[in-house]
């Protein structure tokens, strides 16, 4: 699939999904801008980029701050002049701080919702006017099959996962007029740093339970974004897609 002359934009690029997308899209031929808090993690996915031949910027923000959001967005313009693709693929579970509904932790809540859904908003906002403008771009969000199947002791995560769907869903319609796509990825079990530090009982557990008897690969969850991101996806617009080896089935 031909990105060539594309500018993405991929959030939580320092690893795990965002690492293998942002090198997915430079294969793809898109130049990467990468916004991650991990400065050696981001510095390593850039590196990695430009050995592909494609430009590669680092942004080291807290993607849930406005200010910072929008002064990172400000370099990638000054840099690249637009942006045609924005995964928003930052984000973070709560699997340190499980707990049943009677036992609510507000905290806990307000963080998941600032990771997961605020740092959408607030990048999507970025990048809308030009996009309109333009009447064209690509608007990839990160959901979890936990939106859509419940996960016990995880109500609150899988809550606000189902809001990034309401939110891709609500976007979508409003920017189809501009040819503008936004859709969703909804990754079951990746291999990711969280994943590797679960227990070996917890993990072989969930495995029993896919009926492809494996997790996933980062780079398979990558192979969904460049489908969304590419001319492929032109005439998809506002759909939930769940890689997760038909762990849960729509």
């Amino acid at each position: 699939m031909s990105l060539q002359g594309k500018i993405a934009v991929v959030t939580g690029g320092a690893n795990g999904i965002g690492h293998a997308a942002a090198l997915r899209l430079a294969r793809d031929g898109a130049d990467i801008a990468l916004l991650d808090r991990d400065e050696a993690g981001l510095r390593q996915t850039a590196a990695d980029v430009r050995a592909l031949g494609r430009r590669a910027q680092t942004y080291a923000i807290d993607c849930t701050s406005e200010p910072a959001v929008r002064e990172a967005f400000a370099g990638i313009d000054r840099e690249f002049g637009r942006v045609d693709i924005l995964f928003n693929n930052v984000g973070q579970g709560a699997r340190e701080n499980t707990h049943e509904f009677l036992e609510a932790d507000l905290a806990s809540i307000d963080f998941l919702f600032a990771v997961n859904l605020k740092t959408c908003v607030l990048c999507s906002q970025q990048v809308v006017a030009q996009m309109r403008e333009r009447r064209s771009g690509k608007i990839i969000n990160v959901t979890s099959e936990a939106a859509v199947n419940g996960v016990l002791r995880n109500w609150d995560y899988a809550a606000i996962k189902a809001g990034v769907i309401g939110f891709t869903r609500a976007l979508a319609r409003e920017m189809a007029p501009f040819q503008v796509n936004v859709n969703v990825i909804g990754p079951g079990a990746t291999r990711t740093r969280a994943i590797e530090q679960a227990p070996k009982d917890l993990m072989d557990k969930v495995i029993a339970g896919i009926p492809m008897q494996r997790i996933a690969e980062p780079e398979e969850i990558a192979s969904v974004v460049s489908f969304f991101a590419g001319d492929a996806s032109n005439y998809v617009t506002g759909q939930t897609l769940l890689v997760n080896g038909g762990n849960w089935m729509l």
